[in-house]
């Protein structure tokens, strides 16, 4: 792949490993083990030993380094290894390969994040050769996009190192703008379950798609009241938290009243507040309205609130050393919100790492066919590394 003379020169190191990456379909269901094993080999080319991290089942893991002296705390450099499917998806060029076209590098995770894996591991050289102050920590974890739950695994060793990063940057997609702030999330299923009977005695029965629909219709009402009650954060492009249903189904035949029915809904909150608050109204009303109605004719009916993945909110303060640092190194003081969640949060919430959300790409083009990262956005990225690790050569980490 060689670029056009208009095209930003990208060096050929990244553009190998990128097509490396992205030729493992690491989608959420598949085992990463594959892409790990390929960047642990990588790094002990380099003489640098990984820790491996594994799921319960094996088949998947994270995969966690140092660079630079081991005594000291750091500036860890973070991304996940899986991506979302490509089923269903009308795709002009084969997802797991790497085709250039227009100052566009388009396959699978380009953007949502091995653009910004393969900027990391094509810096390990650089990072080598200098004389670092701090360290530079790799993490990379699985599972991130179906819950932020592989990192998780991660967090629990994390916690018993004798020395942990001092700050985090997460290289989600962020046009390589610094965020300081990201919404968190919280999912449920709730189970309904009623009693069958033959549609033309509906009494004999309770409903449970329509016990399910008046549940659905408070959540809208309960999502209503939040642009007034609020609270609200401007900085955010849905300044107010939300709430969402998504999946549903129930009955079998029209002629039988459906004796269950299943949904699924989310919170996704502002950093500050707490999904449970919204749950807890939302349970009150199936407890007090919806079930007194249903036991008349059933006591055996029930709503059943089953939690899914979720993970919190970041707010790293816009003034915190990370935010400046990051800042200096961009040419930039902004710093700004999003809506989306990362793994940002649970560093921060779980291990006391401040980090911030700041990587190549843009999150508009995740997730969708033809996802493609913009050459430019790789050679930001690419720069940005190289001023770490010449910072890191001069000057020791700021701290808070």
């Amino acid at each position: 792949m060689s670029p056009n003379s208009e095209t930003p020169i990208l060096d050929s190191g990244l553009i190998t490993l990128l097509e490396r990456l992205i030729s493992f379909d690491t989608t959420s269901r598949n085992s990463n083990l594959d892409l790990i094993a390929f960047v642990q080999n990588y790094l002990a080319d380099f003489n640098i030993t990984s820790q491996i991290v594994h799921d319960e089942s094996g088949a998947k893991a994270n995969l966690y380094a140092t660079i630079g002296p081991q005594d000291r705390r750091g500036i860890m450099l973070s991304g996940h290894t899986d991506v979302v499917p490509v089923d269903g998806q009308d795709w002009t060029t084969d997802p797991f390969s790497v085709v250039e076209k227009d100052h566009r590098l388009y396959g699978r995770g380009t953007a949502d994040m091995k653009g910004f894996i393969a900027c990391v591991l094509a810096k390990v050289p650089e990072m080598l050769q200098a004389p670092l102050l701090n360290p530079i920590h790799i993490a990379l974890s699985y599972d991130e996009e179906i819950g932020c739950i592989g990192v998780r695994r991660l967090l629990d060793v994390l916690r018993d190192h004798p020395v942990t990063p001092l700050m985090g940057i997460i290289g989600e997609p962020s046009e390589m703008k610094v965020i300081n702030a990201h919404k968190g999330k919280q999912g449920w299923r709730v189970k309904v379950r009623g009693r069958a009977a033959h549609s033309a005695y509906p009494v004999e029965g309770v409903n449970a798609v329509e016990m399910a629909a008046e549940l659905i219709c408070h959540i809208r009402r309960v999502y209503a009241d939040i642009p007034e009650q609020g609270p609200i954060d401007d900085g955010y492009r849905v300044p107010h938290s939300t709430l969402h249903v998504g999946p549903i189904q129930g009955g079998r035949a029209l002629n039988i009243v459906p004796d269950s029915c299943e949904f699924s809904f989310e919170v996704r909150h502002l950093p500050e507040e707490s999904s449970q608050h919204y749950h807890q109204q939302i349970l009150e009303f199936a407890e007090q309205t919806l079930l007194p109605q249903m036991h008349k004719v059933d006591p055996e009916t029930s709503i059943i609130f089953e939690p899914l993945a979720g993970y919190p909110g970041l707010q790293t303060s816009a003034d915190a050393a990370v935010v400046r640092f990051c800042q200096m190194l961009l040419g930039s003081d902004v710093s700004e919100k999003i809506s989306f969640g990362s793994e940002a949060g649970l560093f921060s919430d779980q291990v006391k790492i401040p980090c911030v959300v700041c990587g190549p790409g843009s999150i508009l083009q995740a997730h969708r066919p033809d996802e493609y990262i913009k050459t430019d956005q790789l050679s930001q990225c690419w720069r940005f590394i190289s001023n770490i690790i010449s910072h890191l050569q001069r000057s020791p980490l700021p701290t808070d």
